[in-house]
């Protein structure tokens, strides 16, 4: 037999026991009965197809995008973990909720018994709570990370914490007192009682962090809902504008590096600070639509969340913003060495 004869048959030979083996999901030693052949040389053939690339793998799922983009952004920001949930809709209503329900199961996935949980206020945060279902009952406390702004229910932290420990079973201890004052003064009397400090020590020692970013854009931002009349002022735009402030995380506002600005607001700010959030071992992030990739960006540089929970289209701005610095910064190296 001439030797191209013999390499068909090699050939047709391994071509029947890959489609066999990949093809009709038969074993390897339903393969070497059926072909007269030992299991070890099935084996041999089909490891050498894979290494010399005869076999490709491919594994095609509908989310396979989202998957693609979560590591994207967790390469370049250094996260732990990114979720993104698909942009179906330009509803921004639909949006939150679809990033609340991803929320809510991941908190279930980590949530364990003993734990303590410490939340911000925020849409976002409440849209988990309200997209949040267990049958499970948890021996966990939660606690808020700041103070309350009563008049609205997504200002009101100690509300929002409240639903969330009746869903889980768990036992809420409420901040009384505002989270933004009107000087700092204010704020040093009331971190000095001993009823504010216990609660947010035990915020300190939370084994998980829930907490939403937000914008500093006035006409959208829940951030000025924060306000006490006194710090109202005509022209809020062109006062962030200048001090670089592009998002706010348990009401501090930090600029695009994540490095805090504008101490004559985060000054005034009743809780825990964000050296304190940084310290909680899992600091999930969750935020969503596009007025919040750059608070997102700015978070992410500045290493405080260890999760990013949000939506396709935000996922996708955030990583542009890595992208532009990047090539910013070798086209500067480029010119530094010319």
């Amino acid at each position: 037999m001439k030797s191209s004869d013999q390499d068909l048959l090699s050939e047709r030979l391994l071509f029947r026991i890959l489609t066999m083996y990949y093809m009709e999901a038969m074993s390897q030693a339903e393969i070497a009965r059926e072909l007269d052949l030992s299991t070890p040389k099935v084996n041999r053939l089909i490891k050498a197809a894979r290494a010399q690339g005869i076999v490709e793998i491919t594994v095609k799922m509908p989310s396979q995008h989202l998957f693609a983009l979560e590591r994207a952004l967790e390469q370049h920001s250094g996260l732990r973990e990114a979720l993104i949930v698909p942009s179906l809709s330009d509803n921004l209503d639909l949006t939150l909720q679809a990033v609340g329900r991803m929320g809510a199961a991941y908190l279930l996935e980590h949530v364990r018994d003993g734990n303590t949980i410490c939340i911000s206020g925020g849409k976002t945060m409440n849209a988990i709570v309200q997209q949040l279902e267990t049958r499970q009952r948890y021996n966990v406390r939660i606690v808020p990370a700041t103070g309350a702004r009563h008049g609205r229910y997504y200002t009101d932290v100690n509300n929002i914490a409240a639903q969330l420990a009746a869903k889980l079973g768990g036992q809420v201890y409420p901040i009384h007192a505002p989270v933004l004052v009107d000087q700092p003064s204010d704020r040093a009397a009331l971190m000095a009682m001993r009823q504010i400090n216990d609660v947010l020590d035990i915020a300190r020692g939370a084994q998980i962090a829930l907490f939403s970013v937000g914008s500093t854009i006035p006409a959208v931002s829940s951030y000025f809902d924060l306000m006490p009349p006194v710090l109202f002022q005509d022209d809020w735009q062109a006062l962030f504008e200048r001090s670089g402030a592009i998002g706010e995380m348990l009401a501090y506002v930090y600029d695009s590096d994540g490095r805090l600005c504008m101490p004559q607001f985060n000054d005034l700010v009743v809780g825990l600070t964000l050296q304190e959030l940084q310290a909680i071992p899992l600091t999930i992030a969750v935020a969503a639509t596009a007025e919040k990739t750059l608070p997102i960006y700015g978070a992410l540089r500045g290493g405080y969340p260890k999760t990013l929970i949000t939506d396709e289209q935000t996922a996708s701005g955030v990583i542009a913003l890595y992208v532009g610095a990047q090539t910013q910064a070798s086209n500067v190296t480029e010119k530094g060495e010319l």
